[in-house]
């Protein structure tokens, strides 16, 4: 067994110097969405009494529950608990998945993995090193959540802590076992994340169904045991006994299976391809590699605008009179009542969300760059501009599919003002675009950084999570496109200006990219 963990220590240490701009970041954004809630819920909840009806208000309340879960204490470290736990874990898990999936199927989708292993490089050792270092950035998160919450009481903020560390931990196994199965990264992340979505909506299924999180279809979910470790609530620390069992077969199991393939190999086999006349051209072959990923982001873009339509009247009567949740939800949605302010709130953060689709749909193009399969393809009749033109055409106007299904579902699920609902998950458009268009032109221009795409995408939903809630200042509200697109429903006359600039904004950095790709040499 030594010999097939031969040189992991070597391979940890390169993961992390590979990772060390991407991961930081990764670790930052999970503990913040936690660490900075607690000023925000003192802020608005102030008083006993407030935090108490607040916690009758969302336990009796189906759909608020489904989204956040069950809360099991009214003090402020509860509800930081409640409010973030689940997200911050949802993070973690992508945070694991990505960084597993890039240091095991990716490796051995570019060939490098190959000539590693022709070194003194043990046959478990790249798994190994894999998992490693989706442990250190884990646990790194949840070291922080604990030191930030401390002071709110330690035996609660280590439970978060270690419950969001466990939870990223758990679906690194998971991606560990997706990379042996899949035939390339894309459908390695691709299943991963399914299992990540998987888990949330049976957590959110069963908090829907009953109160307290007594559900079965709670305890099935990986989400659900996060929940039920109730960190300043009566810590429930056997709990994490089920995230030690559930770790420990999955690596098993990944272990077992990277032990009984080939370096490259998969076993679930490649489907063959369609007939030629289908793949006759750049955007029918991009088309064909990015459609199972928009028919998942449409999907769950789908029912999440019912989702949250269904929680407009339920985010009304949890709002009440307090005044202060009525300034944050304002100054996200606008000044044009509740309801229509917390649709618009929502629009606005499928809008941010829908940013990273396009940031994914769009970094293809570096992906099948940096697999040497786009330079067999430009060696034929096909020039660099349609081969781009084709991947692009899918994210921007995946993107807009995805948010015009966002919209029918906020109307469907609200019950009226489905073409308002419509409207304003729209228009996010522009702003979408430009961060699509600033990943172009990073590809183009610098491929090697085209990764911090995803900072951006990344930076714009963080500022428009948490920045109203911690009350920033409006200059750093503005460094996100977002903050300058009309609250719609509810804004009156529609001011076209902003949406115009961004859009003309958009389309001269995507020009910059597509000339300064059509000029440099392709990655080696």
């Amino acid at each position: 067994m030594r010999n097939q963990l031969a040189g992991t220590g070597a391979l940890l240490r390169l993961a992390l110097r590979r990772d060390r701009v991407m991961t930081p970041v990764w670790i930052t954004v999970v503990a913040m969405l936690v660490l900075s809630l607690p000023a925000s819920l003192e802020s608005v909840y102030g008083s006993a009494a407030e935090r108490a009806r607040l916690l009758t208000t969302m336990n009796t309340n189906g759909s608020l529950r489904a989204l956040y879960g069950p809360a099991f204490g009214d003090s402020i470290g509860a509800l930081t608990a409640w409010r973030g736990g689940i997200f911050a874990g949802v993070l973690a898990g992508i945070m694991s998945l990505v960084i597993v999936v890039r240091h095991t199927r990716e490796e051995e989708e570019t060939g490098r993995q190959e000539m590693l292993s022709a070194a003194m490089v043990g046959r478990r050792a790249p798994l190994t090193a894999a998992l490693l270092a989706a442990l250190v950035a884990n646990g790194l998160a949840a070291l922080l959540v604990t030191a930030g919450l401390a002071g709110r009481g330690a035996g609660g903020a280590a439970a978060l802590g270690l419950g969001i560390g466990a939870t990223g931990t758990l679906f690194a196994a998971l991606a560990a076992i997706a990379a042996q199965l899949t035939e390339s990264a894309r459908l390695a992340k691709g299943l991963a994340g399914a299992l990540i979505g998987a888990a949330f909506v049976l957590r959110a299924a069963g908090d829907a169904g009953s109160a307290g999180g007594a559900s079965a279809l709670t305890w099935v979910s990986p989400l659900g045991w996060l929940e039920h470790v109730r960190a300043f609530a009566g810590e429930r620390w056997w709990v994490f006994g089920l995230f030690a069992a559930a770790v420990a077969v999955q690596v098993a199991a990944a272990y077992a299976l990277a032990g009984r393939r080939d370096v490259g190999m998969s076993f679930l086999p490649a489907r063959p391809g369609p007939a030629q006349g289908r793949l006759g051209s750049a955007g029918a072959l991009a088309w064909r590699l990015q459609r199972g990923s928009l028919l998942g982001w449409s999907l769950a873009f789908l029912a999440a605008g019912m989702v949250f339509g269904g929680m407009t009247d339920g985010a009304t009567q949890l709002v009440g009179d307090n005044e202060r949740t009525r300034e944050i939800i304002e100054r996200m949605g606008g000044q044009s009542g509740i309801a229509d302010a917390f649709l618009a709130t929502m629009a606005g953060m499928l809008g941010m969300i829908a940013a990273l689709y396009i940031v994914s749909a769009v970094l293809r193009l570096s992906g099948e760059e940096s697999g040497q399969r786009a330079e067999p393809l430009l060696a034929n009749a096909v020039g660099r501009l349609r081969w781009a033109g084709g991947h692009l055409a899918v994210a921007f106007g995946g993107s807009a599919l995805i948010l015009l299904l966002a919209g029918l579902g906020l109307g469907i699920g609200h019950g009226e003002g489905v073409g308002a609902a419509v409207g304003a998950t729209l228009a996010q458009l522009p702003a979408v675009w430009v961060i699509g268009a600033l990943a172009a032109l990073l590809h183009g221009a610098a491929p090697r950084y085209a990764v911090a795409a995803w900072a951006v995408a990344g930076g714009a939903l963080t500022l428009g999570w948490i920045g109203p809630a911690l009350n920033l200042p409006q200059a750093v509200l503005n460094l996100s496109p977002f903050a300058h697109l009309p609250k719609l429903p509810g804004a009156g006359a529609l001011s076209w200006a902003p949406l115009l600039v961004l859009t003309a904004l958009a389309a001269a950095l995507l020009a910059a990219g597509l000339t300064a790709l059509r000029r440099r040499d392709l990655a080696a």
